[in-house]
């Protein structure tokens, strides 16, 4: 006969979290403790804890639900594969995590009394509380972006103090130009001045 059981937990990280580490051979062998191979494709061969469990992806919703067969070497053979079914569902302190353990042959109740918990609930939930620490303290650690430093205006004195050589500059050059005006006119009145003079001489001598 076989027979199934529930079991529920709540672990520290995101619904996807769970669901990518479970399918990852490297975190998931981190996670537990015993190497594992791992794949995220339906119909892709699993196994766990150092070959312990072998099975077999049968159905795969990212970050929802994974549906994996599942048998030990503890299963004969005369028993066919129980199925595991593991539901993620995001509540306020992470994920509810819903395992339902099915055709599990008649006898083997160690998973059902503390199996899954000692041996994947337990280390899932340090896993990934270690995981969050990390994250904190990188973001600690992060340097803060410095605020970009506003461009110095100049202030009215200084800019006053540059225009006044300019517009001493534009008088100096007036003064020029009128003085050389006044030069030049000065020659032709003494000219007009020399023809008037002529003008009278010779009248008077005629």
């Amino acid at each position: 006969m076989q027979y199934a059981f529930t079991l529920t937990t709540t672990i520290p990280a995101s619904a996807q979290d769970i669901y990518e580490a479970w399918l990852d051979s490297l975190a998931h062998t981190e996670m537990t403790g015993g190497e594992a191979i791992m794949s995220d494709e339906v119909g892709a061969e699993v196994a766990a804890w150092d070959g312990y469990i072998t099975g077999r992806n049968l159905e795969l919703v990212p970050g929802e639900r994974i549906v994996q067969s599942w048998r030990t070497s503890e299963f004969s053979d005369a028993h066919e594969d129980s199925i595991i079914t593991v539901t993620l569902e995001e509540v306020e302190d992470g994920t509810l995590l819903t395992l339902v353990h099915s055709k599990v042959p008649e006898g083997q109740t160690s998973y059902e009394e503390g199996g899954w918990e000692v041996h994947y609930f337990e280390p899932m939930k340090e896993y990934f509380a270690k995981r969050r620490k990390a994250g904190r303290k990188a973001k600690a650690a992060a340097p803060k972006k410095k605020a970009k430093a506003k461009p110095k205006t100049k202030s009215k004195t200084k800019l006053a103090a540059k225009s006044k050589p300019v517009a001493s500059r534009a008088k100096t050059r007036n003064k020029k130009n009128s003085k050389r005006v006044v030069a030049k006119a000065k020659p032709k009145r003494a000219k007009k001045a020399k023809r008037k003079a002529v003008k009278g001489r010779s009248k008077r001598r005629g």
